[in-house]
């Protein structure tokens, strides 16, 4: 990747690694965009769905009401929808949601994280695209401080949003989202810390 020209960065990581902060750190010493929440509010513009989905996230998850992956697993989940609706409407957000990202990209420099970035950017000539991951007791561990619940909870809130991911990228994309084959790098933040990642990731792309 070319950071004197305009590129894109993705990042798809596991639960609880830290992906977004890394993506923020990353984005404000790049002097960048990142993507993330804005995303949905474009789209939301748009659709009315996701609005009416992300009250029912926030009212029965607040906790996970960030994370844009749950919408499908509670969707899909919940039978309230005949296949066909479902099917219709689902596929109609992701393709708006893709829009948005690309025009985004388009006109500047950003980082992206999770949103299968890096499928919606697989042949972009300037694209570095990342994926984080860590053991599953690191990852308890950190989960259980930042929400301030047992670890046993955590580990639920981790099974669940993997999965969450999991499923939305095979779903919209056709491919395996822990594939290493989809990304440039994939790092074991274990071995870092947050700040350890983005100091790597700097000096990789300077």
């Amino acid at each position: 990747m070319n950071k004197d020209e305009q590129f894109v960065i993705t990042i798809s990581r596991q639960f609880g690694t830290g992906g977004h902060e890394i993506g923020a750190e990353l984005a404000k010493r790049l002097g960048v965009k990142l993507l993330d929440k804005q995303i949905l509010n474009a789209v939301a513009g748009r659709i009315q769905v996701v609005e009416e989905a992300m009250d029912k996230i926030e009212a029965r998850n607040p906790l996970w009401r960030d994370d844009f992956t749950n919408f499908y697993r509670n969707y899909m989940a919940k039978k309230e929808y005949n296949g066909q609706e479902h099917d219709q409407t689902s596929h109609e957000l992701f393709k708006a949601q893709c829009e948005v990202i690309r025009q985004i990209a388009h006109e500047e420099s950003c980082v992206i994280v999770g949103r299968c970035g890096f499928d919606i950017f697989a042949d972009h000539p300037n694209a570095l695209k990342l994926f984080f991951h860590a053991s599953v007791d690191s990852r308890k561990r950190r989960i259980a401080e930042k929400y301030d619940i047992s670890e046993y909870d955590a580990a639920a809130m981790i099974v669940d949003n993997d999965y969450s991911r999991e499923l939305y990228t095979k779903t919209f994309t056709g491919r395996n989202w822990g594939d290493a084959t989809n990304y440039d790098i994939s790092i074991d933040v274990r071995q870092f810390g947050v700040n350890g990642v983005v100091d790597f990731l700097m000096n990789c792309i300077e």
